[in-house]
């Protein structure tokens, strides 16, 4: 597919009510007027940005992702058992119903171990406890899982959901050939290196790629976006806000039908 040479910024547009058509038609509403109020107020953050409104940041603008860095390997370690059991791991969009629009098949899987709202996933938590420590000290953490692409996955060009959130997205296996593992944000192409982070706003219409033979993760990670008083103020009552909407609610629910634990005495996945 060809790949966009034209940054697109990023967008206002309210999505359909249909959108969340898995929900109550009460819950719909409540959801739509969220996303509406979002998409409205989000104009306020480029002003207001102590950043600036860039597609990527230099991670070192958020020191606590060195540790990260440093400990990246032990994390790994975590998450390789978590891969033994990689074919019984949910779909993105069997978690989030309302982006399955961004892939239609179960080759993005993902471990969730803190869902928006930064609410722990129990059990998930107890199977990585080296990361969740780290992810326990990351200041305004919003959610975490490890996103893992099947070989020759594509996701689809998308915004995310909100502007007070800065996505950083550590690698942890990154398949050669790595030029063929890719990201575009905006009009900006990267690549991953293992066991280093790249930090975007994933409000810029973006994609991925994994055209390799073989698995990519990468450990997911939202956090609060670094604003000016008083929207900083705000923005920590938003996010907070996320893990009681309907959309975060069902997700919870979701989740609860793919704990590992109902998988323990199935075969192991015999995927790398």
């Amino acid at each position: 597919m060809k790949e966009a040479q034209t940054k697109k910024q990023s967008t206002i547009e309210i999505p359909n009510i249909d959108k969340y058509k898995y929900l109550s038609w009460h819950q719909r509403i409540v959801q739509y007027l969220a996303v509406v109020f979002l998409r409205t107020i989000e104009r306020l953050y480029p002003l207001l940005s102590i950043h600036g409104d860039p597609t990527f940041y230099n991670p070192t603008m958020f020191k606590w992702t060195e540790k990260f860095e440093a400990n990246w390997e032990v994390i790994r370690q975590e998450l390789e058992q978590v891969l033994q059991y990689k074919d019984n791991l949910p779909a993105f969009q069997d978690i989030a119903e309302d982006d399955a629009y961004l892939t239609k098949d179960k080759n993005w899987k993902t471990f969730w171990i803190y869902h928006y709202g930064a609410i722990p996933i129990e059990n998930n938590v107890k199977r990585c406890p080296e990361t969740a420590l780290l992810l326990s000290q990351v200041p305004g953490l919003v959610s975490a899982l490890f996103s893992i692409l099947e070989p020759h996955k594509h996701i689809e060009p998308h915004r995310g959901p909100f502007k007070g959130i800065v996505r950083c997205l550590l690698a942890l296996k990154i398949p050669e050939p790595r030029e063929k593992v890719r990201i575009r944000v905006g009009s900006e192409i990267r690549h991953w290196q293992e066991g280093k982070f790249l930090v975007f706003d994933d409000t810029y219409n973006h994609e991925v790629w994994n055209d390799t033979d073989g698995v990519r993760v990468v450990l997911f990670m939202d956090v609060d976006r670094p604003l000016y008083f008083p929207l900083n103020l705000i923005n920590k009552l938003i996010v907070k806000s996320f893990g009681i909407s309907p959309k975060v609610r069902k997700m919870m629910e979701n989740q609860a039908k793919w704990d590992l634990s109902n998988f323990s005495n199935q075969p192991k996945s015999s995927s790398p």
